[in-house]
């Protein structure tokens, strides 16, 4: 033991050694400052008094103004403590008594995980928790509260005869979770009561049973553990129904509902990685009845429509200049059309660049293979006698009127095969004029193999049985640019012209074949001059076609920074794809189907690190209408945020649009005050002039504390194929440090 002090006392007749006057000890990794601190050598009792600092070996520190402990520290008292540990949180206590080395109670203890105030340390933390007695077991690393009240800012707010804590040490241990509460018509009130089982350093596991006021208990269990390798978890469901009845004419309409979900992923080496994600239910509204799965973020279901669970089973490798992806996918359907749904089963795409320069240029291929297989057709309506008359739907009373003039196949029953292959080259090469030539060549080879149903009306759009197609599309090309710099003291602009002309013949079969994965198709600058604009391999783009345009670049020297892009396509001779309806009319009506395409235009603009704006648009070449207009803004300071979107899209007919779209999507937040945050999104339909989704959230968050509520108003499917309707949604979050989390939504 190592003293210092202004004055040290020898009592050789009681066997006692005082030391007096700014005392530092040091002892086994632990110091004790005081103003006076006696050794009883025979009790080997040290006495402290004043003033009294004790820091152990694992950075506590005690405060307090008189101290009896063992020379071990292992027994003792303290009157008028306080506690700060390691992990910034605070005990107090009138007296302390410590025992076996292990156990800590104390007397009107005060427990809390804020700092104190700085400009009033006095003044009464954010929260804090009181109790008669706390005891801190520290072998099991518990704190076990007696006639606790928790208080917020010094005024008590809930009362609890007992409960208990992991202490701040702990990572995980087993023991009850924060209770949750939740709300529904189909359930009632439902309380959940999680409790989790730290079973091991590499998995764990938690039982979260749901105890609602009409259905009974709803059973929920996850397994997690991780390997070396990755890592996985199993989460199951399970209810057996009070009141099936309560369902009646719905699918949960069943005594028994349930299921399960697992997903996980493992490391085969630095390149490979394999893994699953899986859903089984009993029935496709489970999830949506007992607010589970997509319900549990909210926030993640704004602004967009949860249509399907994915299970899938994949491997996925990367290289230095090529990739791989093979996986089989399995939608479950939450509409109830689970016959109208594909299973992919596989998907595989391959992708390579050749590291070394193949005729002075890069080489690359790439390939894919897609297998999927579908029950029954998919036919959506595309006038408005087909919408309100059914007239596409399964249920048509006259299924002959499912024709390509009323609807569109979405999807085709039957097994659609495909295989495609591609390669590419293409060298670029700079003029003594600053001139850049970029020739460019690919070809293409599909092999697809369609059987389909012949369900009725499906001959009205794709021949019906086994078919063979064969299909190849080599292409040529040259894409020339010829950028203008000009320096100013205020910046650098730079002014490119851009000439591609694209060689190849027409797209063979054009429309005649099955279209799963080309869908989506929006013509504008991004796509200009994409040798290939469809989004998928069902369709490829055929005929010869020209591109040109201008871009224009300023960077401003002190930030800041504008692009700009104005051009057209036009089709030079052949056959123009975007001008053929397939089965779901992709590319008609793009922009692209004339032979002069509309005008594509697009700006963005960011004046510094705060402010972006831009503007997307395509503009009818003939009558110079806007067909397609986005535009964007956002702005992001220290202490709010906020963004405003605007879109109007001209009526397209001959995909089902039947009037112009035209809204605005807004969203923000507001740092009020220190910790205090306002958070706000909505969608305004123009055309209805209604709001039909919308968010508002208010917040306090800090180092110690979470308080939060939020009102969320998002679409949610319906039974059947009837239309989505607005589900609303309360949720109120509350954060205690070290104490836990706790939600309540209804």
């Amino acid at each position: 033991m190592l003293v210092q002090a202004t004055e040290i006392d020898y009592d050789y007749n009681n066997s006692r050694i005082s030391a007096v006057g700014n005392v530092q000890m040091f002892y086994n990794g632990t110091s004790v400052e005081a103003d006076k601190v006696i050794y009883d050598q025979k009790t080997k009792r040290l006495h402290a008094e004043g003033n009294i600092r004790m820091t152990d070996a694992e950075g506590k520190i005690t405060y307090a103004n008189i101290m009896d402990l063992s020379d071990d520290y292992r027994d003792g008292f303290v009157d008028s403590l306080r506690v700060d540990t390691e992990d910034q949180t605070r005990m107090a206590a009138t007296r302390a008594d410590r025992s076996s080395g292990n156990y800590t109670v104390f007397d009107n203890g005060v427990y809390t995980a804020c700092a104190p105030c700085k400009d009033d340390p006095k003044k009464p933390p954010l929260w804090q928790v009181k109790g008669a007695r706390i005891i801190h077991n520290q072998q099991e690393k518990m704190l076990y509260f007696e006639n606790a009240q928790i208080e917020f800012f010094g005024v008590p707010m809930a009362y609890l005869p007992y409960f208990s804590t992991p202490d701040p040490t702990v990572k995980r241990k087993s023991g009850f979770l924060m209770p949750g509460f939740t709300s529904y018509t189909a359930f009632g009130y439902g309380v959940e009561v999680p409790y989790y089982f730290a079973l091991a350093p590499d998995f764990d596991a938690t039982f979260n049973p749901r105890f609602t006021t009409k259905q009974g208990v709803l059973l929920q269990g996850e397994f997690r553990q991780r390997l070396q390798d990755g890592a996985y978890q199993v989460r199951l469901y399970g209810i057996d129904q009070t009141d099936p009845g309560a369902f009646k004419g719905l699918p949960g309409d069943r005594q028994f509902r349930g299921g399960i979900e697992t997903k996980g992923q493992f490391a085969l080496n630095d390149k490979w990685t394999w893994g699953w994600d899986g859903v089984l239910l009993s029935d496709y509204y489970f999830m949506s009845d007992y607010r589970l799965a997509q319900y549990k973020d909210p926030f993640g279901s704004f602004m967009s429509l949860p249509t399907e669970a994915i299970s899938q089973l994949y491997l996925t490798g990367v290289g230095n200049r090529s990739f791989f992806d093979a996986r089989t996918i399995y939608y479950l359907s939450f509409s109830g059309n689970q016959n109208q749904v594909p299973v992919v089963a596989p998907v595989i795409d391959y992708n390579n660049v050749i590291n070394s320069p193949v005729l002075g240029g890069e080489f690359s291929y790439r390939f894919n293979f897609t297998n999927l297989t579908r029950e029954t057709a998919v036919f959506d309506p595309i006038t408005t006698l087909a919408s309100t008359s059914a007239l596409c739907s399964l249920t048509s009373a006259d299924p002959l009127a499912r024709t390509p003039s009323q609807c569109l196949l979405r999807g085709m029953p039957g097994t659609y095969t495909r295989l495609t292959a591609e390669a590419q080259w293409r060298k670029s090469f700079t003029d003594p004029f600053g001139q850049i030539w970029t020739p460019f060549a690919s070809v293409r080879a599909d092999a697809i193999n369609a059987d389909i149903s012949n369900q009725p009306g499906v001959s009205n759009f794709l021949p019906v049985g086994d078919t063979q197609t064969v299909r190849f599309m080599p292409t040529v090309g040259l894409e020339y640019r010829y950028p203008f710099i000009n320096v100013q003291p205020w910046g650098t602009t730079t002014v490119e012209p851009i000439a591609q002309v694209i060689i190849r013949p027409d797209e063979p079969k054009a429309g005649k074949l099955p279209n799963e994965d080309a869908q989506s198709f929006v013509f504008d600058t991004s796509n200009l001059f994409a040798v290939d604009k469809f989004s998928g391999y069902d369709r490829v783009e055929g005929g010869s076609r020209a591109n040109v345009g201008v871009q224009a670049t300023t960077q401003f020297d002190r930030g800041g920074s504008i692009k700009a892009m104005f051009g057209q396509s036009y089709q030079l001779f052949g056959l123009n794809s975007f001008a053929v309806a397939d089965v779901t009319n992709t590319g008609v009506d793009s922009g692209l189907q004339n032979p002069r395409s509309d005008y594509v235009a697009s700006l963005a603009y960011s004046p510094n690190r705060t402010f972006t704006f831009s503007v997307r648009s395509r503009m009818d070449e003939a009558t110079r209408n806007i067909n397609r207009f986005e535009a964007q803004a956002s702005a992001n300071f220290d202490r709010w945020s906020a963004s405003v979107t605007y879109g109007d899209y001209a009526a397209q007919p001959e995909l089902g649009y039947q009037a112009r779209r035209e809204g605005i999507m807004t969203t923000g937040s507001l740092k009020v005050v220190a910790n205090w945050v306002v958070t706000g999104s909505a969608r305004w339909d123009l055309q209805s002039n209604n709001i039909n989704q919308y968010v508002f959230g208010a917040g306090y968050v800090d180092d110690c504390f979470v308080l939060a509520a939020n009102y969320v108003s998002s679409y949610n499917y319906s039974v059947g194929s009837t239309p989505p309707v607005l589900n609303k949604t309360y949720l109120l979050t509350l954060g205690l440090r070290t104490i836990g989390n706790n939600s309540v939504n209804f």
